[in-house]
């Protein structure tokens, strides 16, 4: 796409409320074998909030108008026109009815937005603006309407057929057609509206509201997948039950449906009623489906039934308010979570994203504000700032009002503005009123982009027994803002003794630090607090609980690191310990490599970590999380520009066989105390077991003896689940040893009827170190199992091999990145948001050596030559531009 023809830059400020409303959506959808027709009975009202409108328009995308009427009279093509996908009627009343007659071709529909066809079933996506692809319609957030959907289509093809709501009529018609007609009662948004029609098999339950209503819990899949449904509907009933209790939210319909997509460009979709989910986050089975998979399926239910308040009942006034709903809603869902499982190894998952992605997405030419100033493709901005971040400013919000403090604020949130379109402004202005609380510095977290920075220094007085934390914070630079404002930051604090034992926080002048919530907040750019009474030279354990998304930079010595380790009752600060000391010792070893000089990792982490394997009072999943080494990629991130492609992995391997073999003894010892399950439980326990197991088995694995190689394979053969049998999987595969061969071949052939099952044979394949890996990868795209239609796939193994493997990836002849491009430019006329979100991988190149930079450069110049949909064009320009 060239510049002169570059797409229309959306932007907040320049937002207004519609000049017209629809109170009434009536839809008649009539499926045929090569086409579907589209009837919209649209009851519209001029807007008396606004200025008086002079024409009314409406947008459509791939549409075929076949009859308009206004009242039932048809309109003159004189009082109305087409053009650049919008519909624009002049001279119409103050309050009409509006009857269109489009017709679709869902089959020939690759973007897998608005109304088109998976494996043969019928299905809608009309988050943000795919609705538009069904009729012409004021398609933004805040119109909002009651909706009836009748549905019609041949009865043996498409038995089921479902929309949002509750079904209020049905029928069978002439040549074996039937429908069905649903009325949803709550006013919506059309991008919440859903279709499904096909052949699919039911699951049912119920569930009793704490007012004592009965709902009707209906998960619809594929006849072979009946059996993969159990942990998603008790997902969903623990997820109703625990929204009642912590949020006082009911459920409002008399059913609730979920329908599980083979061909979907997200997680999941929490349109009204009828929530439309990618089948990796609904199927779930010991055989099929790793412990990781399990977790994923019972967050994302959760996160999708969360909605019905945070995000239906109350949704957001335009697309820029996006993390209104997306981060209180992922906040929400990660609660579910810790409450369902291990609190402090679900904080360590969830941190570890966002250290990894969105940290490198802040710091990148695709940073922007949790609330964007502007936009090209809304699309684009489903991002980790707006979803993770989000859910960060949240929990700080949280953190600042108190547990109770926070449900009043939610509870007056949701009274206050229950059916409407707002803003994240009134999100905070429900916090403060319910508080008496000023939040306006905090507002600042919404607005301003990148990742603050925040350097400690630490003194300890032994005369005049105090112990002082200076606080310097700087946010850099990020496109758009040059000049930063010091922010409102929580940071959660410890002074612990050599006791191990936490010691009373109170500040000079007499003022003391709850030690329910010790938290210091930081407004200044630079702040000192001085603590008094402290005896000895504590050790300081700062921003606990991962308080803020916040770069903390605190130097401290690595046996003060190990002694976090061993002893900070905050869960999260010893593994966060753990994490610093190996980092600090992999700095140590890729300096060594920089200089053909081999460093052996220092005692202090070799015993740290013995002292991990062989405490048998340690919890296990904790002990798993503290071993697991920090990931290329996350490393990348937190080291030194430009990043070291090779001095990085070759000394993480490294580093990973020197402890392997220097902790051989121990890691072997937990293979014998926790030997493979003979049948599988998801439950606390079992799984903290497998993952210790499996975490000792990948270290052993890195020396390739033949013993540790035997143990291996044994697991691959016997394994009664698939977490078990894919850690071994993965182990061999990822090794240099002739047995791998072998095993990859004999896992396709046992699982290659699982469709989600071999998306994890493409990922484990695409994500080896191996130097072949490349050329492997493009083999596998012309395997039978692979489908450039589908995203799940492209995400296994493109995505794979471009986001999981840096070191082949970035091989330093630039054969990754032409890969990667040319990927873009097929994916580019097929789906443009895969395609998009593909573009971001080589958004970063400033990162990386002059040569590097270049070769990605001229890729994306490569790219950005092609005719480009507006989602790739506004990430390979801006890319281009940094």
């Amino acid at each position: 796409m060239k510049e002169n023809n570059a797409p229309k830059t959306i932007r907040l400020s320049e937002y207004r409320a519609p000049d017209y409303l629809i109170d009434e959506t009536h839809l008649d959808v009539r499926i045929f074998s090569d086409y579907t027709d589209v009837t919209a009975q649209l009851h519209i009202r001029k807007n008396t909030q606004t200025a008086v409108a002079t024409s009314l328009e409406l947008v459509g995308a791939d549409l075929e108008l076949l009859e308009i009427k206004v009242n039932a009279e048809p309109v003159p093509e004189s009082l109305y026109s087409i053009a650049d996908e919008t519909l624009t009627m002049n001279n119409v009343p103050g309050q009409f009815i509006l009857t269109l007659v489009t017709r679709i071709d869902p089959k020939r529909n690759t973007s897998l937005e608005g109304l088109y066809v998976s494996k043969g079933m019928y299905c809608t996506q009309c988050e943000a603006e795919g609705f538009r692809k069904i009729t012409y319609y004021l398609d933004r957030p805040d119109v909002m309407a009651r909706f009836t959907t009748r549905i019609e289509a041949d009865k043996s093809s498409y038995p089921v057929l479902l929309s949002n709501g509750n079904p209020v009529e049905k029928g069978d018609l002439d040549a074996g057609r039937h429908f069905v007609k649903w009325e949803d009662p709550f006013k919506k948004p059309c991008y919440l509206f859903a279709l499904v029609a096909g052949d699919l098999s039911v699951v049912e339950d119920r569930f009793v509201t704490s007012s004592g209503r009965e709902v009707s819990l209906q998960i619809f899949v594929e006849p072979q997948d009946l059996d993969k449904c159990d942990h998603a509907m008790d997902s969903l009933k623990r997820s109703m039950k625990w929204d009642e209790n912590v949020y006082g939210r009911e459920y409002d319909l008399d059913i609730y449906m979920i329908v599980a997509v083979s061909h979907f460009n997200m997680g999941a979709m929490e349109n009204k009623g009828l929530n439309i989910f990618n089948t990796s986050c609904v199927l779930a089975s010991a055989e099929t489906t790793t412990d990781a998979g399990f977790q994923r399926v019972e967050s994302v239910i959760a996160h999708e039934y969360f909605h019905n308040w945070s995000g239906n009942r109350v949704t957001c006034r335009d697309w820029f308010q996006l993390s209104l709903k997306e981060g209180f809603t992922v906040f929400r869902d990660q609660q579910f979570s810790a409450d369902m499982g291990s609190e402090t190894v679900n904080r360590i998952d969830d941190v570890n994203f966002l250290k990894t992605v969105q940290f490198a997405e802040d710091s990148g030419p695709m940073s922007h504000p949790i609330r964007p100033d502007s936009y090209i493709e809304i699309n684009n901005f489903y991002t980790t700032t707006v979803y993770e971040k989000g859910a960060e400013v949240v929990r700080m919000i949280r953190r600042l009002v108190g547990v109770d403090g926070f449900r009043k604020g939610s509870d007056l949130y949701f009274e206050r503005h229950d059916g409407q379109a707002v803003t994240c402004d009134d999100f905070v202005q429900a916090m403060e009123d319910a508080n008496q609380i000023d939040l306006s510095q905090f507002r600042l977290w919404y607005s301003q982009s990148g990742t603050p920075c925040l350097q400690v220094s630490s003194e300890f007085s032994a005369s005049s027994e105090t112990f002082t934390l200076t606080f310097k914070q700087e946010t850099p630079a990020t496109p758009g803002q040059p000049e930063k404002k010091p922010l409102h930051i929580p940071v959660a604090i410890g002074l612990v003794d050599s006791t191990g034992n936490d010691l009373p926080l109170e500040l000079e002048g007499g003022t003391r630090i709850d030690p329910d919530n010790p938290v210091l907040e930081l407004k200044q750019p630079t702040e000192t607090f001085v603590f008094r009474n402290i005896k000895e030279k504590p050790v300081a354990s700062l921003l606990r609980g991962f308080s803020a998304p916040v770069r903390l930079q605190y130097p401290q010595s690595r046996e003060a690191l190990a002694f976090l380790m061993a002893h900070d009752r905050d869960g999260f600060n010893r593994w966060s310990a753990s994490q610093q000391l190996v980092v600090s010792v992999l700095e140590d070893m890729i300096a060594g490599f920089q200089n053909n000089e081999s460093v052996q990792p220092d005692s202090v982490l070799v015993d740290a970590f013995r002292t991990l394997l062989t405490d048998s009072s340690l919890d296990l999943a904790m002990v798993a999380k503290m071993l697991e080494l920090p990931t290329e990629q996350f490393l990348a991130e937190l080291l030194p520009k430009p990043t070291q492609v090779d001095a990085i992995h070759q000394s993480r391997e490294a580093l990973k066989q020197a402890l392997a073999s220097s902790l051989s003894t121990e890691m072997t010892s937990v293979l014998d105390r926790y030997p493979l399950h003979t049948e599988y439980h998801y439950r606390d326990q079992d799984v903290s077991e497998r993952s210790l197991r499996n975490t000792c088995m990948y270290y052993l694995m890195s020396l390739e003896q033949d013993d540790v190689v035997e143990r291996c394979l044994n697991q691959f053969k016997q394994a009664c689940n698939m977490t078990d049998q894919l850690s071994a999987f993965k182990a061999l595969v990822h090794s240099s040893r002739s047995e791998k061969s072998q095993v990859i071949e004999q896992f396709y052939q046992r699982w290659s009827n699982e469709s989600l099952v071999v998306d994890q044979w493409f990922m484990v394949q695409a994500s080896a170190p191996q130097a072949d890996t490349l050329e492997r990868v493009k083999e596998l795209m012309n395997h039978t199992a692979f489908d450039m239609t589908s995203p799940n796939k492209i995400r296994a193994l493109i995505g794979a091999f471009c986001n999981n493997n840096p070191v082949n990836f970035h091989n330093e002849d630039g054969s990754g990145y032409a890969f990667l491009a040319d990927q873009i430019i097929a994916l580019n006329k097929l789906n443009p948001q895969v395609a998009s979100r593909m573009a971001v991988i080589m958004t970063r190149w400033a990162n990386f050596d002059q040569a590097r930079a270049g070769l990605i450069k001229q890729q994306l110049s490569r790219v950005q030559s092609e005719p480009l949909s507006p989602d790739v064009y506004e990430v390979v320009t801006k890319a281009l531009k940094s």
